[in-house]
This record gives C-alpha cells, structure tokens and sequence, in this order.
C-alpha cells in the first residue's frame, strides 16, 4: 500500500476493547510499525485482568495454602503437625487486588511503550473502516483506520428469573473482591468458573450448595475425569451438590431465597434459603452497542461470526478490513485463545497468511488439583474416528504410579490420552491431577505439530517429575499402536 493512501487514514488500525485479545492484537500491531488505536471504556486488561483470571488465581493461591495448612492428615503423613489455620479475608482480598493494578499497570505501559495510542470511551462501528469513540463526557469523536478489529469480549451471564444485587445474589465480577465469606453460599453453575469459586469459598470455611442444571456435575468435563475428579473436589469437600435441577428464581436479601424446579418436567423440588448465590451459567457476547448493522454484519446470538483468519463474515463471506477475536467470536472463550486470536490477526493484516488452529489450544479449571485439557473430547475423537476410518486408541496414566506425586502425598490424579490408532497422531488429553495446567502444554504442543506418539515415546522426561505421567502414555500409546 502506498504512503499517500495510508496517510488518508487516521490510524493504520483501531482496535475496540483492550482486553487480551485486543492488547495482543494492538501490541503486535505497533511493534510491527502500524499506527495503532485501542479504545476501552472500562479498565485496561478486560475481564481476564480485571475480574476473571488475574484475581481468581490470586484467590485460589491464598485459599489453597489455607487448605493445605488445615489439612492435619494430610500433614501428619509427612510427620508435621501444624497449627490451627488462621487467616485475614482482608488481606487475602488486598492480595487479589495489588496483583490486578500491577498487571493492568504493566499492560497499559506496555501498550505506550509500543507505540499505541489510548483511546478512553466506548467505541462502535460507524460504517466500513470508520470506527466512533464517545468519551465519558459525552463528547464523541470518529476516526478512520485502514483495518479495524473488534474485541469486546463478554459479560456474566445471568439467566431469567435470576434477580443479581451485586452482594447477596452476584456473579464472578463482584465474588473475586471477596467482600464477605458467605456461611452458606449457593453456586449455579459446576463449569470452571463454579469449580474455582467453590474450591476458595470452602478453603476458606463456607458451606456450598451447587446447582446444576443438566443431568450430570461438571458437564463440560470429560466425564471419566469428571467421575475421578468429583470424587475429591465436591464429595471430599462441604459441597452438597445437585444435577437435573433449575433455579428457576433466585431473590436476593437476608437470606436469598432459590426455587428450584426438577430441569426435565419443571416440577417444584424445593426452596433454599441460603446466605448467598454465585451465579456462574457461562458468558454471553458483549456486542449489542457495536453497530454492526452499519456494515450488514448479523451476529449468531450475539456472536461475531468469523473464520479461520479472524474475518469478519458475512453470509460466509469476509467483510473487507473488518476483524473480530476473543469471546465475542465465542470460539474458545479463553483469555490466551483471545491473545492467539488477536496475533493471527495482525499477522492476515501485515499480509502474512495465518489461520488459528483451535485444536492445539488448551484449557485449565484452577482447583486443588487441577484440571486441564487439549485437543478433541472422547466423543469428537470417536465420531472423527467413524468419519475417517480410523480405530481410536485411548490410554489412561495414573499419578498413582508417579514417584513425584507419591511423594508429594498427592497421587490422586488421572491422564486420558486420545490418538489415532493407525498413525499415531495425538487428538487430545484430558488430566485431573497435580499440576494438571501445566503438563497439558506438553502435549497441547505435540496436537499442534500434529505428532505421533511413535516418536514422542522416545523422548526423555526428567526422573522424578509429574511429567513421566505423560511419557508413561506416550509410552503405552506407542505399544497399542496398529
């Protein structure tokens, strides 16, 4: 593109929302010489930052050491006695807190130090490559940019005839400044969100009833995993939980009052009267304000439709210079999925032809133990197996068999390992176990080389490690092959 007609622009990109997806996209951007525009309206960093990843991690590190330190069986068997726990909810909350300014801090110097411009306000669509800002005060600007993408993530979702007041009745946006510790706090929802929160209200000393609406807990979980991983993250806790049942209302005030209602035939189970209501049922899009009807763009229940470059599509076909990465294309509503999201972007933008492979992406659920996963679900696997005619292997590793987590006293913890039967290409892997987010990068990066665990059986793993799970499957992997 020549200078004259780049100079027409006032940016050579602007992207809309500065969490993860939109800070990566805007960092690659600059650091690669595009004039680049970030606009956000609430805080640098987004939902990750601000009220998801950042502080909840910090939550469930404080919360976890309570655990453990409370755990005397636990202890006894190394020989250690401890004293009774004690803990400051304040200081505990101020931890969550410090680490969100330091890192939105970080972020926003970040983005100066390369080069983009800081646009505060909220920003919307007006027509193709034109893209208006109205500040705070009300004053609203329209700038122009050669490409724009759109990352504007997603709020909580709370679903009809939940009522929220932000303090009995509240979702993950207000649980992570642990305000109050609830004696008796209800959880609907069994996704990650509600697993992480229930694993810090109980640590910390509250009750939790969780609600699940479909038939089984941990729905979104590979069920043998959710089998084994229930067994010690709600049965082995203060966790009453129930599956097939609704919270058809939920009131808020002292106490919040829920009724439930049998989710098959609506039929009244009963109602609760707790001191508090987690509303964790997922996250919907945050695209209504965007004026995508300027450029004829029809969203899929709010969702941004794209491809596999991060274009945006209309009818299956790409709008010119127009992009969206991050939840609001409701891929993999993941904060690193948003980051990959936004690089591939950029990359299609500087005219480096990239596509963004889902597959090799993995996923984390931050309990104690952990939960993580990569690839295909055992049912996927199964059904690409029937369509390609190929016989599936599946192999399970236990941390029963691994000296490190022997020693650590914690073997509780299982790997399931999916690959192709023929070629010995690795589809996916499910873990529960010690350290279960950070194994799962090992063979989140053999999915993406699309390897066979012909050749990764082979390689050396350090003794004792938790990853000699890994190779023990890889190994056993190997001798099922075909």
């Amino acid at each position: 593109m020549s200078d004259a007609s780049a100079a027409n622009f006032d940016f050579d990109l602007i992207v809309i929302g500065a969490g993860y997806g939109g800070f990566d996209a805007a960092k690659h951007a600059a650091d690669h010489g595009l004039r680049t525009a970030i606009v956000e309206s609430r805080d640098m960093g987004g939902t990750c930052v601000n009220r998801g990843c950042v502080p909840s991690k910090a939550l469930l590190a404080a919360s976890g050491r309570v655990r453990e330190l409370a755990d005397a069986e636990h202890l006894r068997g190394f020989g250690i006695h401890a004293a009774p726990v004690r803990f400051e909810r304040q200081k505990i909350a101020d931890h969550a807190n410090q680490l969100v300014t330091t890192i939105r801090t970080n972020l926003t110097k970040t983005l100066e130090r390369a080069g983009a411009t800081i646009l505060r306000g909220k920003g919307r669509l007006e027509g193709s490559q034109r893209v208006a800002v109205r500040e705070a005060g009300g004053i609203e600007r329209v700038y122009s940019a050669r490409d724009v993408i759109l990352a504007t993530g997603s709020d909580p979702f709370v679903p009809p005839g939940i009522e929220t007041d932000g303090r009995t009745v509240f979702t993950s946006d207000e649980a992570i400044s642990l305000e109050w510790l609830p004696r008796w706090i209800a959880i609907i929802g069994s996704g990650y969100i509600g697993l992480e929160f229930a694993d810090v209200y109980t640590a910390l000393g509250c009750e939790v009833t969780m609600i699940e609406a479909l038939d089984r807990v941990m729905p979104t979980f590979d069920p043998d995993i959710a089998k084994i991983a229930a067994r010690k993250l709600i049965d082995g806790r203060d966790i009453d939980a129930r599956s097939g049942v609704l919270a058809k209302t939920v009131t808020p005030g002292s106490p919040v009052r829920i009724e439930l209602v049998e989710m098959a035939t609506r039929e009244p189970v009963e109602t609760l009267e707790v001191d508090a209501v987690l509303v964790a049922t997922g996250r919907v899009p945050v695209s209504r304000d965007l004026n995508l009807q300027s450029v004829g763009v029809t969203t899929n229940r709010g969702f941004i439709p794209v491809d596999e470059a991060m274009r945006v599509l209309v009818d299956g076909n790409p709008v010119p210079h127009l992009w969206a990465v991050g939840d609001v294309t409701g891929k993999m509503m993941l904060a690193h999925t948003a980051a990959a999201q936004g690089g591939v972007a950029v990359d299609n933008i500087l005219g480096h032809q990239r596509l963004i492979d889902y597959r090799s992406i993995p996923a984390a659920t931050f309990t104690h133990p952990e939960i993580s996963s990569v690839g295909l679900s055992e049912a996927e696997a199964r059904e690409q197996a029937a369509a390609e005619g190929f016989e599936l292997g599946l192999v399970r590793s236990y941390f029963k068999a691994n000296s490190k987590a022997l020693a650590e006293l914690e073997s509780d913890g299982l790997m399931k390992l999916l690959f192709n039967r023929s070629s010995g290409e690795v589809l996916g892997a499910h873990i529960y176990g010690l350290h279960a987010a950070d194994l799962i990068q090992e063979i989140a990066n053999a999915v993406a080389r699309r390897q066979s665990v012909r050749e990764l059986a082979s390689e050396v793993h350090t003794h004792p490690t938790l990853s000699e799970v890994v190779e023990v499957a890889y190994k056993q992997a190997a001798g099922a092959l075909a």
